[in-house]
C-alpha cells in the first residue's frame, strides 16, 4: 500500500487535512507538537469507474485502491539535532513513498504560528534545510564506514563510496538528495540509506478567503510547481458535518479528491480492474508494468504461470454490459506477456 507522510511546521493544518482525508477525529489544539506519536490512517480512494463496474457484475464486494497517511508531527528549526522530538519525527518519515508537505498561507490571529509571522517561503526553506541536514548526517555517517571498507578494495564499497561523494556534495549544497546524479547501480547499492529527500514530495497549500494580498502574491512561486493542490482545509473540515445538499446550499465545494490524484500522478501510478460477481477491485500498478508484472499485486503466481491476459478497457466494458457481450463483439482482446497495461484496463489473468 502506498505510505504518504504529512508533513510541516506546527500549526499548518497538517492534523486538520489528515482528519479530512481519513474522517477521523485527530488532535488539532493550537499548540505545537498536540500531535506526538504519528496518527495514521487508511483513506480508500474514490473512483466512479468502479462504482460502475460493480454495478454492471453485480459484485458482492467493491474494493477500492487505498493510501496509507501518516500525520508526522510539526518539523522545527533544529528538528535534524533533535531539537522539538526531531529526531523521532524524522524517523517516521523515513519509511514513507510520498512526502506531502503542508504548506500555511491562511492569517489567522486565533492560531498561532511557530515563527510568529505567515511567510510561506521562509516555512517551505525551513522544511527543507531541516530535511537536507538530517539526509546530510545520515550520508556522513555511512561514508564513515563505507571509506574504512573501500581501503580493502572492495568493489561494492567503492561504487557506494563514489554515490555517497555525490550526495553529500549535493546536500551541502542545499539540494534536495534526488538531485544527485547517482548511477544504477550506485542507486541500488545506496537504496538501504532511506533519503528523505531523495523521496518524491507533493505539496497542499492551505489557503483561506481571507489570506492577506501580500501571502498570495508568494504563493506565486509555489505554483510552478505541478504537483500540487490548494486547499481550504477550514472549509474542508466543516464541511465533514454538512450533507450534500447543505453543502451545495451555501456553495461550498470540496478540493481534497485532488491530493490522492496528485500523489498517483506525482508516482506515475495507474489503475487496473479486475470484476465479476465475487468483487470488482481496482489495483494500482507502475505506468509502463507488464501484464505479468500487473498480475503480481494479485498473486506472486500470477506472473510466474503467465499465459496470457484478456483485456478490455473500460469504457469498451461498460458500452458492452458485461464479459459476455463483450466476447459477442470481439472486445474483448488477448494479450501476451509484453502487453503494457494503461489506466482503465479490465483484466482476466490466465496461469
Amino acid at each position: 500500500m502506498l505510505k504518504v507522510g504529512i508533513v510541516g511546521l506546527p500549526n499548518v493544518g497538517k492534523s486538520t487535512l489528515f482528519k479530512v482525508l481519513t474522517k477521523n477525529p485527530v488532535d488539532i489544539n493550537n499548540y505545537p507538537f498536540c500531535t506526538i506519536d504519528p496518527n495514521i490512517g487508511i483513506v480508500p480512494i474514490q473512483d466512479k469507474r468502479l462504482d460502475k463496474l460493480t454495478e454492471l457484475s453485480g459484485s458482492e464486494k467493491k474494493i477500492p485502491t487505498a493510501i496509507e497517511f501518516v500525520d508526522i508531527a510539526g518539523l522545527v528549526k533544529g528538528a535534524h539535532k533533535g531539537e522539538g522530538l526531531g529526531n523521532q519525527f524524522l524517523s517516521n518519515i523515513r519509511n514513507m513513498d510520498l512526502i506531502c508537505h503542508v504548506i500555511r498561507f491562511f492569517g489567522s490571529k486565533n492560531i498561532k504560528h511557530i515563527e510568529d509571522s505567515i511567510d510561506p517561503v521562509r516555512d517551505y526553506e525551513i522544511i527543507n534545510t531541516e530535511l537536507i541536514l538530517a539526509d546530510l548526517a545520515t550520508v556522513e555517517k555511512r561514508k564513515a564506514k563505507t571509506q574504512k571498507i573501500a581501503k580493502s578494495a572492495n568493489k561494492e564499497a567503492q561504487i557506494a563510496l563514489q554515490g555517497l561523494e555525490k550526495l553529500q556534495k549535493t546536500l551541502n549544497q542545499n539540494k534536495l538528495a534526488r538531485k544527485s546524479e547517482l548511477t544504477k547501480e550506485e542507486k541500488e547499492i545506496l537504496s538501504d540509506l532511506h533519503l528523505i529527500t531523495q523521496k518524491p514530495f507533493i505539496y497542499a497549500f492551505n489557503i483561506s478567503q481571507d489570506t492577506p494580498e501580500e501571502i498570495l502574491d508568494k504563493q506565486k512561486k509555489f505554483l510552478k510547481q505541478k504537483n500540487h493542490v490548494l486547499i481550504d482545509m477550514k472549509t474542508e473540515e466543516e464541511l465533514l458535518d454538512l450533507s450534500k445538499e447543505e453543502a451545495d446550499e451555501l456553495g461550498l465545494k470540496s478540493n481534497i479528491a485532488q491530493l490522492p490524484k496528485v500523489a498517483y500522478d506525482t508516482l506515475n501510478l495507474i489503475t487496473f480492474f479486475t470484476t465479476g460477481p465475487e468483487e470488482s477491485r481496482a489495483w494500482t500498478v507502475e505506468k509502463g508494468a507488464s501484464a505479468p508484472e500487473a498480475g503480481a499485486k494479485i498473486h506472486n503466481d500470477f506472473k510466474n504461470k503467465f499465459i496470457k491476459a484478456e483485456v478490455i478497457n473500460y469504457q469498451e466494458f461498460v458500452y458492452a454490459g458485461s464479459y459476455k457481450t463483450a466476447r459477442e463483439k470481439g472486445l474483448l482482446r488477448t494479450e501476451g506477456k509484453d502487453y503494457i497495461v494503461r489506466d482503465g484496463d479490465i483484466i482476466i489473468f490466465k496461469i
